[in-house]
């Protein structure tokens, strides 16, 4: 080989030797500066926090929060109040035949709340449920269809108020950002498809609030669903939403409940170390250390799955 072809060929080796120093480099200059995270994924949990008295309790601050997963306490990496997020919303009618006697009070009162609710920025659905569950309007953020569908409540005989809440909550999930179902309904599910265990796991996996509205047609009514009221409480309870009977001041201000609720809450997000190998389902608590015990009540998701699938538009 020629002097000046070795020469050239050695000036090469250094040339690539140098450019690869340089990219190693870089790399683990950027390594320190944006921590990597490979298969971790951000946990949200919106919180709601009452007084005693039932007040919205504002104005608190990622340090006044504690949350731990599986007993593990973790570190809040993000913190935020929610009152100006996006909102993704699902409103689902009960129009079967044990509550027919509230239905032009029960139109009455969602127009006034979707009028109050929703701002250019959110996103509403209607749906319906007697024996079958029906998509009035699909997801918009303009109002005058919503008012559309409400025009188009029609009724029938049974109740699939299981298969409303898993096809709302399926739905839903394909959105980003908080997702709600409001259920309007007195609790009974007489379809007998989907179970209420399949509807509260669907309602965690797509990390959907339930907020009930219970509709109890005659009080003391020896047919009174007790049984569907008290799933109506329990789906609520284990989503982070709230449940609110409607005699205990009318639709209206149910509604109304339901949206300063909506308008006053907290965002929180993790991420997960330290879990426990096999688990599927991960327990969730928040805390509010510096408060006396019983003086807050604090709403969130129980838990959440750690194989949810991903979610995409």
């Amino acid at each position: 080989m020629r002097p000046q072809r070795r020469l050239a060929r050695h000036i090469g080796q250094l040339c690539f030797g140098g450019l690869l120093a340089v990219v190693i480099a870089c790399l683990a200059l950027r390594a320190q500066d944006v921590p990597l995270r490979i298969d971790v994924r951000l946990v949200s949990v919106f919180v709601s926090v009452t007084d005693a008295g039932g007040a919205m309790v504002g104005g608190l601050k990622s340090e006044d929060f504690a949350i731990s997963e599986d007993g593990r306490p973790q570190k809040i990496s993000v913190f935020e109040r929610q009152s100006e997020l996006p909102l993704n919303l699902t409103l689902a009618i009960d129009t079967s035949g044990s509550v027919k006697k509230d239905r032009a009070l029960e139109t009455q009162a969602a127009r006034r709340f979707v009028h109050v609710l929703m701002r250019p920025q959110d996103q509403m659905s209607l749906l319906e449920f007697a024996t079958e569950v029906r998509e009035l309007t699909p997801f918009t953020n303009k109002v005058g269809r919503i008012d559309h569908g409400l025009d188009n409540l029609r009724g029938d005989y049974a109740t699939a108020l299981y298969d409303a809440v898993y096809l709302g909550a399926d739905r839903l999930g394909k959105k980003d950002g908080r997702k709600v179902l409001v259920l309007v309904s007195d609790g009974g599910d007489t379809a007998k498809n989907t179970t209420y265990a399949q509807a509260l796991e669907e309602a965690l996996r797509n990390e959907v609030m339930i907020y009930s509205i219970i509709d109890v047609p005659i009080e003391a009514s020896a047919g009174r669903d007790l049984g569907g009221e008290h799933a109506l409480i329990t789906l609520a309870e284990q989503t982070g939403g709230k449940s609110f009977y409607v005699s205990d001041g009318g639709l209206a201000k149910a509604f109304e409940r339901v949206s300063e609720d909506l308008r006053t809450q907290y965002l929180l997000g993790f991420y997960p170390h330290h879990e426990e190998p096999g688990r599927t389902f991960h327990r969730l608590q928040v805390t509010v250390p510096r408060a006396s015990a019983g003086s807050f009540n604090i709403r969130h998701r129980t838990g959440y799955y750690g194989d949810s699938p991903s979610k995409s538009e």
